[in-house]
């Protein structure tokens, strides 16, 4: 074994080993009932694990980084119980979340011990740049005009209504997917400026409209995930293609979202106190911009321990599967199939972890298998960065660090959105890289 070799398998060592005492050591000390001990002991972990993935990669949105940011430090936000929903977790729920990370990591070391290769800088190409523009200028135009066509179905404008929940009524069944596909179109700009030889006024124009467009439409439909999804989406692609970011940046970016982020929340008609009775804090006087992000973390982690605890009987696939029968409209032929119940806290409180669905399936099983695929296909995408001069290999690798990024949230690989975000930009990718045999 190359002296390389075996230093990596000393520090993944250390890792996990680290990882799993910490682990077990925020295990006893909820069992004892010192929860705050508990949550900072895996937040702390989280952080410290983070910083060595970004020291030994440099890389901000490095995908094991992220989802060990996510993941573990989500745990550790949940184990602090600031909520009157949240109760002691089940023992088999602390070994499917401890399984996730371990299975993730394994994945993602699996035949991948020698490195990653130093990244080769993308050329300039008028070509890519060309079709990146057509796809922008597509996108833009048909989001457009879903979005015409849902006004006209629904007969609203969310932002304009005085109805709660008023983008849960904004849908039109098919038709939604392209009314948001607009918030593709930030970061496949990020593309653009990076293979653009040239800017001209008349790009520039473009650009300015079809971006404008992806976020006018998020905004309109006051949905607040979208929006921060765009801008997110964004950043990321920035980061991985120009591997930095200025402090600055981040600042003016958080200056200008978080008073977006409240305007809407106020437009979606929820007052402090609607929220705050939701949120059941045990400290009743937390402020409401503490509440509401702790919630949409924490509960996500309840919400499994409920369907451990409450499960009658496995699903056997189903639930992954739910996205083949929305997109075939199978769901509609076969409602049953779709018919299965939702164990949560909460009925307003509906967001899950990724891992989710793959316990409803197959139980612990399912957690491994799931999370050790999980983790191939991350170090696939990691990897596939270095090897192709495509440009929209860095909107699979955006999308996927999102959806790590975010993975206390909800059950991204069993969302039909998901997929249908892919398969535009699988379409993208063939379509920007696609060369005539003649033209080689």
């Amino acid at each position: 074994m190359m002296e390389k070799e075996k230093k990596e398998y000393r520090e993944l060592a250390w890792q996990y080993g680290g990882y799993t005492l910490a682990y077990l050591f925020s295990m006893f000390c909820s069992r004892m009932g010192w929860y705050p001990a508990s949550g900072i002991v895996l937040i702390v972990t989280a952080v410290l694990i983070y910083l060595w993935l970004f020291r030994k990669s440099g890389n901000l949105v490095e995908l094991r980084g992220l989802f060990t940011l996510s993941w573990v430090g989500g745990q550790g936000l949940a184990c602090f119980q600031l909520s009157r929903l949240q109760t002691d977790w089940n023992t088999i729920t602390w070994l499917c979340f401890f399984l996730a990370y371990l299975g993730f990591g394994i994945g993602y070391e699996w035949k991948s011990h020698t490195g990653r290769e130093k990244v080769c800088e993308k050329e300039k190409n008028s070509v890519f740049a060309g079709r990146l523009l057509i796809c922008i200028g597509l996108l833009a135009a048909v989001s457009v005009i879903c979005f015409i066509i849902e006004w006209m179905v629904v007969g609203f404008i969310p932002v304009f209504s005085d109805l709660p929940h008023a983008y849960s009524y904004f849908h039109v069944s098919g038709v939604h997917y392209f009314t948001i596909s607009c918030i593709l179109i930030p970061a496949i700009s990020v593309l653009y400026l990076n293979v653009c030889e040239r800017l001209k006024t008349w790009t520039i124009l473009i650009l300015l409209i079809c971006n404008g467009i992806a976020v006018a439409i998020p905004i309109l439909c006051v949905s607040r995930f979208q929006l921060l999804f765009a801008v997110g989406f964004a950043v990321v692609t920035y980061i991985i293609v120009y591997r930095k970011i200025k402090f600055r940046t981040i600042m003016i970016l958080l200056c200008i979202m978080v008073p977006v982020y409240v305007l809407l929340t106020v437009a979606r008609n929820h007052d402090v106190e609607y929220l705050n009775g939701i949120f059941e804090m045990k400290n009743s006087g937390t402020p409401i911009f503490v509440t509401q992000p702790y919630i949409y973390v924490a509960n996500n982690f309840e919400n499994f321990n409920c369907m451990v605890e409450q499960l009658v009987s496995h699903s056997w696939g189903i639930r992954m599967l739910f996205p083949v029968f929305a997109l075939t409209g199978l769901k509609f032929v076969f409602p049953q199939l779709t018919a299965y119940p939702l164990y949560i806290t909460k009925p307003e409180l509906t967001t899950l972890t990724v891992f989710y669905d793959a316990y409803y399936d197959f139980g612990i099983v399912g957690i491994l298998i799931f999370s050790l695929v999980l983790g191939m296909v991350a170090k696939y995408i990691w990897n596939a960065t270095d090897k192709t001069d495509n440009p929209v290999v860095y909107l699979f690798y955006g999308q996927t660090a999102i959806y790590l990024g975010l993975s206390f949230f909800t059950t991204w690989f069993s969302n039909p959105t998901t997929w249908f975000w892919y398969a535009l930009t699988a379409m993208m990718y063939f379509f920007v890289g696609f060369q005539r045999k003649s033209g080689r």
